[in-house]
């Protein structure tokens, strides 16, 4: 009967049954926190850590049935590492290996040339999750000084139980989408650490909500916008003889209402979190209470920004900040940025799944990003171009630069959505690759640029005479 009304609701709704579920999964939260805050907030850490754990395994039921064992399987080998191991090096090696080749062979058994949410989709966020505890635990047995900031803020002072680690992996706010937190914040929730009213529920109801409405209207652009412009009509015979601008305007706004669907489900569950409190960061100089520790969109800035780092820095926050803590800084022995960036781009890559298009996707992000930044230095250094950046023309260039903007970031966004090689291929062709070329161009040409806008110092005159 149920599965009767789930199909009813799905066609009604002109959406697949299993993004429904996945929608009314996240939706679900907001009850499972309000019970939260109402029944389990005053009672012991183990009562608190059952909830949690069987909230999310309800929904990870509901979802996707009998598979929940992959998340379950999961989390006790982590577990058992952990103890077994201890805070060693080769427990985080482990961790690593064992959880990365697991998503990475859950993809290849389940992945079709479609967007499908199957148990995989939860299980790459469980994955960061999982390798995170294992980095966490194994900084808690550092000296503070070896430490920074931020692994000092995620460092475990002792071994957790599997009770706790079940609760923290199950979590209804962050199981399905999201976002990232890390064992010792949670820990911080069930001890109720994480409220604004020392000893009561937090006063986050009317930021939760908020989140919540965002969401909605992210939800709806997204619900009403996809069938307008759908994924299916890149490929078609009608699209390839549209005119050239036609082609790269419908890759821009395809781009803009298909990122609302990521953007609608994290702010939703991000509402979900300042509700329990996990969402709370405090106070600001002015003695603000903060309910952004949670965050996995700015959404102003996103809307706003002209810059890709700006929209990359701006985008899945919590991810991007897991990333950089845990890979990113950590390949610091290389010695050489670069090459950590690129290595930091391919783990996001392969953790995206096994499709070319991600491949290609992140590495046109790192040519990208890497020609904005050149960019942005040579208009710093320029005088004629800093004066231009200032002037009453600003809000015209704002315009032209936000229209490029978007073109490129629904760019790298085809072989993204598309997968595989030849649909990608098809898309890019059509367009006659002019991403590549804009950027290969740029990139080639703002060093001729530079030594024409940028005056020479009287140092280096002074070397040539």
């Amino acid at each position: 009967m149920a599965a009767d009304l789930m199909e009813k609701l799905s066609g009604y709704l002109g959406s697949p049954e299993p993004a429904v579920r996945l929608i009314l999964s996240i939706l679900i939260g907001y009850p499972f926190a309000l019970v939260y805050r109402r029944y389990f907030f005053h009672q012991s850490p183990s009562t608190i850590h059952l909830f949690h754990t069987f909230s999310g395994l309800a929904l990870a039921a509901f979802n996707f049935g009998s598979q929940l064992c992959h998340s379950a399987v999961c989390i006790v080998v982590q577990f058992l590492l952990l103890r077994l191991m201890g805070r060693t090096m080769t427990a985080v090696l482990s961790s690593f290996l064992f959880q990365m080749m697991y998503l990475l062979c859950g993809y290849y058994y389940t992945a079709t040339d479609q967007y499908d949410i199957k148990w995989t989709m939860p299980h790459c966020v469980l994955t960061l999750k999982l390798i995170g505890l294992s980095f966490d635990y194994y900084d808690g047995g550092k000296e503070a000084s070896q430490l920074s900031a931020e692994q000092k803020k995620g460092a475990l002072p002792t071994v957790p139980t599997l009770l706790e680690v079940c609760g923290f992996s199950y979590f209804y706010g962050g199981f399905l989408v999201g976002p990232q937190f890390t064992l010792r914040s949670y820990q911080k929730l069930v001890s109720r650490e994480l409220t604004d009213c020392p000893g009561q529920p937090p006063n986050s109801v009317f930021s939760a909500m908020k989140r919540f409405s965002l969401g909605l209207v992210c939800l709806a652009i997204f619900t009403i916008g996809s069938p307008i412009y759908p994924d299916s009509y890149l490929l078609t015979d009608d699209y390839e003889a549209q005119p050239f601008w036609y082609r790269c305007v419908y890759i821009l706004i395809w781009a803009k209402i298909n990122l609302y669907k990521y953007v609608s489900c994290w702010v939703i569950a991000e509402g979900v979190c300042i509700l329990t409190g996990l969402g709370y960061n405090g106070q600001d100089a002015n003695g603000v209470t903060q309910w952004d520790a949670c965050a996995n969109m700015l959404v102003w800035q996103y809307e706003t920004t002209p810059l890709f780092t700006g929209t990359i820095a701006s985008f899945n926050i919590n991810t991007n900040a897991w990333v950089a803590r845990h890979v990113f800084k950590r390949l610091k022995f290389l010695g050489n940025k670069m090459a950590s960036q690129v290595l930091t781009l391919l783990f996001l890559a392969v953790w995206h799944g096994l499709h070319s298009g991600y491949i290609l996707c992140f590495s046109m992000e790192f040519i990208i990003v890497t020609v904005e930044r050149k960019a942005m230095a040579l208009v710093k250094d320029s005088p004629l171009l800093t004066r231009l950046s200032v002037s009453p023309l600003y809000p015209l260039i704002y315009c032209v630069q936000q229209f490029v903007h978007w073109l490129f970031m629904g760019y790298p966004l085809v072989p993204f959505c598309l997968f595989t090689y030849d649909k990608w291929l098809k898309v890019y062709s059509s367009v006659y690759f002019c991403g590549h070329v804009f950027f290969f161009c740029a990139y080639l040409i703002l060093p001729y640029l530079r030594m024409v806008l940028v005056p020479r110092k009287r140092g280096d005159e002074k070397k040539e005479e």
